[in-house]
């Protein structure tokens, strides 16, 4: 049973058993400003959406009778020149084996008070709902992997038109060191073991991990590179990224070692004790005073402590 109202969608998953409908589970979500302007229609074929693929895990590959409070739904189905954001949904719902009954509203009580039941603090702190499905980005690839000639080929035995013979040999020979299982391929290391193949973005979280992490404890670009091996992960420019990655590591770069070459001079300060270092000097010659024309002059380094005696 699914219902919509101005500012949530909900749905309820159960199960008939001797005519009787048992309750599996409930889901309900707030809609964002521009969902709360879709057409009545709409929403409620959101949230016949929403449920599909929060409850995906309990639907796919059984019958599924929805019970909807719009009779129009059915109908939108198999419109041809609808919006594109109901086609997507429409093509999303073909996954399933769906039969849409309509039921009233006051016969839908359950769906239909929890869609219209006001909770401010829950509200507040519930994340909107989102229209993106994790399967419409599962097959999308950013940045070709730099292992997708190999994986080919050693998946389908497809080599790259665009090699020459020495590229096409080359190629063949390094395939010994290669292992598909479907769906990661594995390089074999000089130690026999096998490593997984990763992209250059997954390279960039295994080095955080493996450097910057609680247990990955800063060490430097061959220490980071020899743990992500150990961690049996592999790309071809491991050590240079590594090393690359420490010298931007800003903690490390702060708090690492430096080298006797790029030290500050040192200037080396003497110890002494109270009263064990004088300074002496004379001043003048002054104007005579009682037979006096200069002063010697005593500091003591320390406490700074003056004496001064007329000679």
């Amino acid at each position: 049973m699914c219902d919509a109202s101005d500012y949530a969608i909900e749905a309820v998953l159960g199960q008939r058993k001797e005519k009787v409908f048992h309750v599996i589970h409930y889901a309900s979500k707030v809609l964002n400003d521009t969902q709360a302007n879709y057409a009545t229609t709409e929403k409620e074929l959101l949230a016949i959406v929403y449920a599909l693929e929060k409850l995906r895990a309990y639907l796919i590959g059984s019958k599924i009778i929805i019970f909807p409070d719009h009779a129009t739904i059915k109908y939108l189905l198999t419109k041809s020149d609808s919006k594109p954001r109901l086609i997507r949904w429409i093509l999303f719902l073909q996954e399933f084996d769906l039969e849409i009954k309509d039921k009233k509203g006051c016969e839908n009580n359950v769906a239909d008070h929890l869609s219209r039941l006001v909770n401010n603090e829950v509200t507040t702190l519930e994340p909107e709902l989102s229209e993106e499905f994790l399967d419409e980005k599962l097959l999308s690839i950013q940045e070709r992997p730099w292992f997708a000639n190999m994986a080919n080929f050693k998946a389908a035995g497809v080599i790259p038109e665009d090699l020459n013979w020495h590229q096409r040999k080359k190629m063949i020979n390094d395939a010994k060191l290669y292992v598909w299982d479907d769906p990661h391929l594995f390089k074999i290391g000089a130690d026999n073991l096998l490593r997984w193949c990763v992209t250059k973005e997954e390279a960039k979280d295994i080095l955080w991990h493996c450097h910057n992490s609680p247990y990955g404890g800063h060490f430097n670009g061959e220490r980071t590179a020899v743990k992500v091996l150990q961690s049996g992960f592999f790309w071809p420019t491991l050590f240079k990224d590594a090393y690359d990655y420490v010298q931007r590591c800003d903690s490390c770069q702060r708090s690492g070692t430096i080298s006797k070459r790029h030290e500050m001079p040192l200037q080396n300060i003497q110890e002494v004790e109270v009263f064990y270092c004088w300074g002496i000097d004379f001043i003048g010659p002054l104007p005579t005073s009682f037979s006096n024309e200069y002063i010697l002059l005593a500091v003591e380094y320390v406490s700074r402590w003056v004496e001064a005696i007329p000679t």
